[in-house]
């Protein structure tokens, strides 16, 4: 005799570690679509074989907390951003299967030139979007769904097109582009629909993993909680109501060999396409054995809003892509922008890298003393702390690292350009490391100041702090005297 099993799908983790000791439950409120989604996709990845390689995206939104759910690689993209997130992912990682689940406040409003250009681009990747007209998680204010005469918080009297225009379609507006190749609009109202759904997510899903292209999925979803209705009413309200403003149908599906041509463009090739180099030409490799013991080094360059902290971080990164080292670089502002303090995280790898943040520097570019007091105790034993002497004057050296003072400002005032003296601490700290050739950091500079005045100045700066950071690296490699 047959025996039915149900249990939860592999690709969910076997508890819910946001929930209290001893719940089970999801954050998803009673009655909300959500939940289905999350669990017809959970099927979805099981039956395909490819939780191992799935990275799903979570968007800012009822779907936020996805990742408590689904044992597959997990990112949190920014409000809208899902797609760019996508794209970034499934370039780095074309293997990967990379799906997202965004809501309509999400996608159809601050993320809908993000979704637009990810679908006109081809993108093989795979959204879920997920409709219930409403900004259910913030309040329940207007959505660009909403439909017409539907009250929310922010339309109380109910939408009217003269005032906000006309609920927003999706997938119509997706089916104007030529590279998509498959888009779908289903619904959970009852049942039926829901079975519908279900086979629907798996085969957005499967055209990704077939590589067949940008997949679309557009699910109308109830929102009892935002509605204000009961659960049964609001299912009724997705059949009777959403469907007949956003009707249910399969727009586009197309086969394997009718999609229109698209060159992959992965990491490799935008690596190729940014150096410049001919198909099949090879990148330069990293020095081997830069001088010292770090060979894939972190970088912190911190000061005041002004000071070209930021700037002196993208040349960094530069210097390091043309040395042919993975490179990232991520800013951080302060609050008051110019005149507030501003810091970057740099780091040169070999291979991918993992995360942009840099928590514990091999090294700290220093411009004044609230960017030293602030990072000073991060950079690890043995590192190299650089500081702008001009500014900060004799500093008590940090224990257990390299100190290297540099007259950073007073150079910049030499050469005629107060802000190049970022440069000056950066080449004296990339001349002391020897972990990129002069030429390249040269080059970065040269791309960086279109003006002939500043690119010369800002290269008289690099000189200026390159010589310094030699003498300093000559120094240390001469024996003591016995």
């Amino acid at each position: 005799m047959a025996r039915v099993v149900v249990e939860k799908p592999a690709s969910f983790y076997p508890v819910f570690e946001r929930r209290s000791p001893g719940e089970r439950g999801t954050h998803y409120c009673p009655g909300c679509g959500h939940g289905l989604v999350a669990k017809y996709l959970a099927e979805a990845i099981d039956s395909l074989g490819v939780q191992d390689r799935t990275i799903l995206i979570s968007s800012v939104g009822c779907s936020v907390f996805s990742y408590y759910y689904f044992d597959v690689g997990n990112v949190q993209a920014s409000h809208g951003r899902s797609p760019a997130v996508a794209t970034g992912i499934k370039r780095a990682r074309p293997d990967a299967v990379v799906t997202a689940i965004q809501g309509d406040g999400d996608l159809a409003a601050i993320g809908l030139g993000e979704i637009v250009h990810a679908a006109n681009r081809g993108e093989p990747v795979t959204i879920l979007f997920v409709n219930n007209a409403i900004y259910g998680m913030t309040g329940g204010q207007m959505a660009p769904t909403t439909l017409l005469g539907q009250k929310t918080t922010t339309t109380p009297q109910g939408r009217a097109a003269s005032l906000t225009g006309s609920p927003l379609h999706m997938c119509e507006l997706l089916d104007t582009l030529k590279t998509p190749s498959r888009i779908e609009r289903v619904a959970l109202g009852d049942a039926r629909q829901c079975v519908a759904a279900r086979r629907a997510v798996r085969e957005a899903l499967r055209w990704q993993v077939e590589g067949r292209g940008f997949s679309f999925l557009e699910i109308l979803s109830p929102c009892p909680v935002g509605w204000k209705m009961e659960a049964v009413e609001a299912r009724r309200h997705v059949r009777e109501g959403m469907t007949r403003e956003f009707p249910l149908r399969l727009f586009r599906a197309q086969p394997a060999g009718e999609l229109p041509a698209r060159t992959p463009c992965g990491i490799e090739e935008v690596r190729r396409l940014a150096v410049g180099e001919e198909a099949g030409g090879a990148a330069p490799a990293p020095p081997e054995t830069p001088v010292g013991d770090v060979r894939e080094p972190s970088f912190k360059l911190a000061g005041f809003g002004g000071q070209g902290m930021l700037s002196a971080g993208l040349i960094l990164a530069e210097a390091g892509r043309r040395a042919g080292y993975q490179v990232s670089w991520l800013p951080s502002y302060g609050p008051e922008m110019r005149g507030g303090t501003a810091h970057c995280h740099v780091r040169l790898a070999r291979h991918s890298i993992g995360s942009p943040i840099v928590d514990r520097p091999d090294v700290l570019v220093a411009m004044n003393g609230p960017s030293l007091s602030r990072f000073g105790s991060q950079v690890r034993p043995g590192g190299l702390v650089v500081v702008n002497s001009s500014l900060m004057g004799r500093q008590e050296p940090l224990r257990q690292v390299e100190w290297l003072p540099v007259p950073a400002a007073d150079e910049a005032e030499l050469v005629g350009e107060p802000r190049s003296g970022s440069i000056v601490a950066l080449a004296a700290a990339v001349a002391r490391l020897g972990v990129l050739p002069r030429q390249a950091l040269e080059a970065a500079v040269q791309t960086a100041f279109s003006d002939p005045t500043k690119r010369s100045q800002n290269l008289r700066a690099l000189a200026a702090g390159w010589e310094a950071g030699a003498m300093a690296r000559t120094c240390s490699e001469v024996p003591a005297p016995a």
